[in-house]
């Protein structure tokens, strides 16, 4: 007799609600015994306090334009979507991946749930989302490069960060690689799908359940879906997730001026973006939502280590991520509600 239907649901959120208690455990332990031990929340406290009137001011206009700038990969990726529909997407899959336990994977149902309710078909939405996802890893792994690269460039010693740099070009290199061979002919995906077969046939065959791997139905898939996309709107999918990572290293910027004191600029702006950029590999690791905690203590680690005062370097990181995280959360349960209230009819797909 087969399984009742929920069960399946029901085990899956079990390990939703798990992996959600151990991300908030490692939450918690990095924020209350790492970070002191790299940083000052004393001083932090203090350089706040200290902070202008013009110094809120400018990480508040930092925000604004970041915000702005998060409205902008779907409007890349989705042919016939508004800019405003864009936002309300992007901004709502940020508060439930984020804001929920686990809830990349819940996310992602929303985003398609939304995109069809904007009279998206399956094919473009599936394109769109891929493609935003893609190259976000694209960027993310982009980054520690460039930030290495700044860390040199300011003067500071960097070899303790060359691996990271040189592991996260290889990866984007073989990515690269791999993702232009798949949309450029069907029968580069399908080897690539073989090689994909060959690689994770020890790691199946290891599993509990035994379950045969085949990567090529994937790869094809993969390639049917996205490749018209790619080859009209690569530049612009590119130019959007770059300017979101750009404007959040602003918010940072502005807020590590605004504790130190715009009087004197004591932190440079290759310093800033370097410890920026090469935390930004705590993404990669998924314990966290939005690496949070991972992110924040490589970020203070780097920054003090150039000789960043400790209560500044904290300090700018607790503005940094309160103003780049809670006004989305905020934001994305707003569109969510409008979202859930409104929808769209067939017809008026782009409409406010």
């Amino acid at each position: 007799m087969p399984e009742p239907a929920a069960r399946p649901s029901a085990l899956d959120t079990k390990k939703s609600v798990m992996l959600g208690l151990l991300g908030l455990a490692v939450v918690v332990l990095i924020f209350v015994r790492l970070i002191p031990q790299i940083g000052s929340y004393h001083d932090a406290i203090t350089s706040l306090k200290a902070m202008t009137a013009g110094a809120v001011a400018c990480v508040v206009v930092s925000v604004l334009v970041y915000l702005a700038a998060y409205g902008l990969p779907f409007l890349a990726a989705t042919p016939g979507l508004s800019y405003w529909r864009s936002q309300q997407l992007n901004q709502g899959a940020f508060a439930i991946s984020n804001g929920v336990p686990a809830g990349g994977a819940f996310g992602l149902g929303v985003q398609y749930a939304m995109l069809a309710s904007y009279a998206m078909g399956p094919t473009v939405s599936t394109a769109a989302i891929t493609a935003v996802g893609v190259w976000s890893i694209f960027v993310t792994l982009g980054l520690p490069i460039f930030g290495v690269a700044a860390i040199l460039l300011s003067g500071h010693g960097a070899s303790s960060y060359l691996l990271t740099a040189v592991v996260s070009l290889l990866v984007l290199a073989v990515s690269i690689v791999a993702f232009a061979l798949i949309v450029r002919s069907a029968d580069a995906a399908r080897r690539i799908g073989s090689i994909g077969n060959r690689i994770a046939a020890p790691i199946a065959g290891r599993s509990r359940k035994g379950h045969s791997v085949d990567v090529v139905p994937a790869a094809l898939t993969f390639r049917s879906d996205i490749s018209g996309l790619v080859n009209r709107r690569w530049t612009a999918i590119t130019g959007s997730q770059v300017s979101v990572s750009i404007t959040q290293f602003l918010i940072l910027y502005m807020a590590l001026r605004g504790v130190e004191g715009w009087a004197v600029a004591r932190t440079s702006l290759l310093v800033a973006f370097g410890a920026f950029a090469v935390a930004q590999i705590g993404l990669m690791i998924p314990i966290t939502p939005g690496g949070l905690g991972t992110v924040d203590a490589v970020m203070i680690a780097l920054l003090t280590a150039m000789n960043v005062n400790a209560g500044a370097a904290t300090a700018a990181d607790l503005v940094w991520r309160a103003a780049s995280f809670v006004p989305q959360i905020v934001i994305g349960i707003v569109a969510l509600i409008t979202w859930s209230r409104q929808g769209v009819r067939p017809g008026r797909v782009g409409s406010p």
